[in-house]
């Protein structure tokens, strides 16, 4: 899927600029934040490598199945703690809005972020309730 236009992280920017950078190989997210809102967005354009790619091996699945019927609304980004350029782990809570089969819903997650070798990767992540 080529995807054009602003980026669907909702950064403002163009996704050329912000996550499709990130998407391609070109630069790595320097912040677990930043690294949430990539895979948000390769989940927005069907990036299945990318979000493996993005899964710390401890915990990453072997295959990953995207359904192309999700239609990805917004992200919020709800709150941080650590997960700074220096940082060697981080957590994002975040609230993801989508329309799926005609009905609207919101995967509400705090996510788990390890740095290793420079590089940021989701561990695993914590549904409320």
């Amino acid at each position: 899927m080529t995807y054009t236009g602003r980026c669907p992280c909702l950064s403002g920017n163009q996704y050329n600029e912000c996550c499709g950078r990130f998407h391609t190989g070109e630069a790595y997210a320097p912040t677990a934040e930043q690294l949430m809102r990539s895979r948000y967005s390769a989940f927005v354009v069907l990036d299945k490598k990318y979000l493996l790619q993005t899964w710390h091996p401890r915990t990453r699945p072997s295959s990953l199945e995207l359904d192309p019927e999700m239609q990805w609304r917004r992200l919020d980004i709800l709150s941080t703690r650590l997960g700074g350029p220096l940082d060697a782990e981080g957590t994002v809570e975040f609230a993801a809005h989508f329309r799926h089969d005609g009905e609207r819903g919101v995967h509400h997650e705090t996510s788990r972020f390890l740095r290793e070798d420079k590089r940021w990767y989701y561990l695993d992540g914590q549904v409320p309730g």
